[in-house]
């Protein structure tokens, strides 16, 4: 059992400060305060979800179920911003939590594999969301406070879902490295049997993971209301993908045992750096691509990642 082996984790670290550079020196307004908190506050959210992802897949699990519950969730904030923000939030972090206890009844309780039980979750909050916004987008109220979380900043430097991120990941962080229940989470994906001999508490590590994970998906949908005024049922699909990507890509073994927060937290960002270069390089005029082949591109760009890890952790492994 170790947290990460010491070069895992190098490959994102060098591909995010090389691409950081490349825009440094191609484009005039990349390092813009605009540019910067628009990059890191759309990104809050796919940081969330992969953090919750990073310590689902520790335990060598898997959770399908975020995207659709963050879509759930932000129809739930969105229905409730008539309320204020002390309600619309709250509502919406439930929604998520409730998803996350159900994963962990099935996967803790009733023993089904984790691809199952969350590709169940997963259908099941697609289909709930879809039911209670009526397949449509929900408009928040504009006359609440619930859009200042998402469009307000901090000292008016930083949107305030950039500072609530944050304080997630330094929590994930803490866990992992200073708990036992941390410790618990790298044991079971190491060997789950060996941890439940060892007389750990595998049980309550496993339904924390799933509560969380769904809590991080919950506090996205919340976001994604709140900043672009609506809850919109059908935006989450295909997050789990990415989450799964950045998790990947920062090292974390999909078989479970060994991973990193702040490396999971970089594969979120280079995934959206990579956007957020295609995206200025089509405002140049240079070139003009569209959605799906910048799909592509981020696509063959993971392609490359995970190569470049792969050749950095088999060494590492063989000493």
């Amino acid at each position: 059992m170790k947290r990460f082996s010491g070069q895992g984790h190098v490959a994102v670290w060098v591909a995010l400060s090389l691409l950081i550079l490349f825009g440094m020196m191609r484009y005039d307004n990349f390092v813009s305060a605009y540019n910067l908190s628009s990059f890191l506050g759309y990104n809050s959210m796919f940081v969330l979800i992969s953090i919750g992802m990073c310590l689902v897949i520790m335990t060598g699990g898997i959770d399908l179920s975020v995207g659709a519950v963050a879509a759930l969730a932000s129809v739930v904030a969105a229905q409730m911003s008539p309320q204020g923000l002390v309600v619309a939030v709250p509502a919406g972090l439930a929604a998520g939590i409730a998803a996350g206890l159900l994963n962990a009844a099935m996967i803790g309780g009733l023993r089904l594999p984790p691809f199952m039980a969350t590709l169940a979750t997963m259908l099941a909050a697609k289909g709930a969301a879809l039911r209670l916004s009526d397949n449509r987008t929900v408009p928040v109220d504009w006359t609440s406070d619930f859009t200042a979380l998402g469009m307000n900043k901090v000292a008016n430097l930083l949107p305030w879902t950039i500072i609530i991120a944050a304080a997630v990941v330094i929590l994930a962080w803490a866990i992992l490295e200073r708990t036992s229940l941390g410790r618990t989470i790298l044991a079971i994906g190491g060997n789950a049997e060996a941890a439940h001999l060892m007389g750990l508490k595998t049980r309550r590590a496993e339904i924390f993971v799933y509560v969380f994970s769904g809590a991080c998906a919950g506090l996205a949908g919340v976001f994604l209301a709140s900043g672009y005024g609506a809850g919109q049922p059908l935006e989450g699909a295909g997050w789990e993908l990415a989450a799964i990507a950045a998790v990947v890509v920062g090292g974390t073994l999909l078989t479970g045992g060994m991973g990193s927060i702040p490396a999971t937290v970089a594969g979120a960002l280079l995934f959206g750096l990579v956007f957020n270069l295609l995206n200025f390089e089509n405002g140049r005029g240079t070139i003009s691509l569209s959605a799906h082949w910048q799909s592509v591109i981020r696509g063959f760009f993971l392609l490359i990642v995970i190569l470049l890890q792969a050749r950095l952790v088999r060494p590492a492994a063989k000493t």
